[in-house]
């Protein structure tokens, strides 16, 4: 009778060790041959959490209302939005990825441009992935530069297009009729108006892109598609434009010897009556700003004759997110004709989707937009759109606009 118990202990003791490994197990993530019908399914009933910037109120109401009802009505997803800077978005996954954590608390990233290639480069991402999306057959150009590059980066399946940004300039024109639409005529404008204007200290997003786009006009853009990440050769390529720079100091806010902390402060000395002109990301910002009264009603949208840089910026999933199928789904939705409409209605974001994908009533519906005042068309913006630098050209242009620029 006690050999019994002891073979019956035993054997209980095994088939729950075997159990308790089974469990240890990480969670199968690998979805490679998984049909969108099983990615539904693996889905269903499951929360996806979205890791990104939480600055932007529209949009995170846009998230957490538009966008979650959608997922939750259609495929029973729960959506939980985490507002987080991405260097700390990054560093959470570096730490995770160092521990060796097998699954994580981050699904979705809202992400591009150079941390997309530091993320990418270090594995913190999972992919590749879109091929899966319906959507992106469905919506996406999938010839375009933009789709297959983020800042001249293969994306090779890693992450998704979200929205599209452009450089953008806006001026009052009651108080500056005659916007300048080259670095010429800028430098002209800046003489005419001294101490006026200005632009963020790089490396603030805004700031950095503007700087990039004068190098642009001065420099032409092609040659940088594919320059070599070396400080002398890109300070040799750009030198005419940090001379541009230079030139423009003594007619700048502060004579150039300092520039505002962000665009957040450009922004609002502009809103009173500072500055003399602005420039946003947001290529329909003006409208928004002119709705809820921060700009007056004869803001303008401008843009230089040669074009402004344009990009996409981008949805991710990290390398160890624990919900990789929903992530999917969620991604999918946002790139739906559907969820970008909403996008482009309510937050004033230029749509990734291509109008040659759209059914003519989808077209129709796009077309009724009312964007609001003191903007420029969608067809008129990417008429001058020109493509975004490589990631690792970004960096070096904002140690050598510290050192060359700053005060000289």
């Amino acid at each position: 009778m006690k050999h019994t118990k002891i073979i019956a202990l035993l054997l209980a003791l095994t088939m729950l060790l075997g159990l308790a490994a089974c469990g240890a197990q990480p969670e199968e993530t690998d979805l490679t041959d998984a049909t969108w019908e099983e990615i539904l399914e693996a889905a269903k009933g499951t929360t996806v959490t979205f890791y990104g910037w939480g600055g932007d109120e529209n949009r995170n109401n846009w998230l957490n209302t538009t966008v979650a009802d959608y997922v939750k009505e259609h495929y029973d997803i729960t959506l939980e939005v985490v507002g987080m800077n991405i260097e700390d978005i990054l560093a959470k996954l570096s730490g995770e990825k160092q521990a060796g954590a097998a699954k994580g608390s981050i699904d979705m990233i809202w992400i591009n441009g150079e941390n997309f290639y530091s993320a990418k480069d270090n594995g913190l991402l999972y992919g590749p992935f879109t091929g899966k999306l319906p959507n992106m057959e469905g919506y996406i150009d999938l010839e375009d530069p933009e789709t297959l590059s983020d800042f001249c980066m293969p994306i090779e399946g890693y992450e998704a297009p979200y929205a599209k940004a452009q450089m953008v300039m806006f001026a009052d024109t009651a108080v500056t009729p005659d916007l300048p639409a080259s670095a010429e005529a800028l430098l002209a404008f800046c003489q005419a108006n001294p101490g006026k204007v200005t632009y963020p200290a790089l490396p603030d997003f805004t700031g950095s892109a503007f700087v990039r786009n004068i190098i642009y006009e001065i420099c032409g853009w092609e040659q940088f598609q594919t320059m070599e990440a070396d400080y002398d050769t890109v300070k040799a390529a750009i030198e005419p434009a940090l001379e541009y720079l230079r030139q423009l100091n003594p007619y700048l806010w502060n004579q150039g010897k300092t520039f505002p902390d962000s665009s957040t402060t450009v922004d609002a000395m502009f809103a009173d009556g500072e500055l003399v002109m602005n420039m946003s990301y947001g290529p329909f910002s003006v409208a928004t700003g002119i709705a809820s009264g921060i700009y007056t009603e004869t803001t303008q949208t401008f843009v230089f004759d040669k074009g402004t840089i344009g990009n996409t910026n981008y949805m991710g999933i990290a390398f160890n997110s624990p919900n990789k199928a929903g992530a999917m789904v969620v991604i999918n939705a946002i790139i739906s004709g559907d969820i970008q409409l909403t996008q482009y209605a309510e937050l004033r974001e230029l749509p990734v989707v291509a109008a040659e994908k759209l059914s003519a009533e989808e077209q129709a519906a796009f077309d009724a937009v009312d964007l609001g005042q003191g903007v420029l068309s969608q067809a008129e913006l990417l008429a001058h759109r020109l493509p975004e630098m490589p990631a690792s050209l970004v960096p070096i242009i904002e140690e050598i606009w510290l050192a060359e620029v700053v005060g000289k």
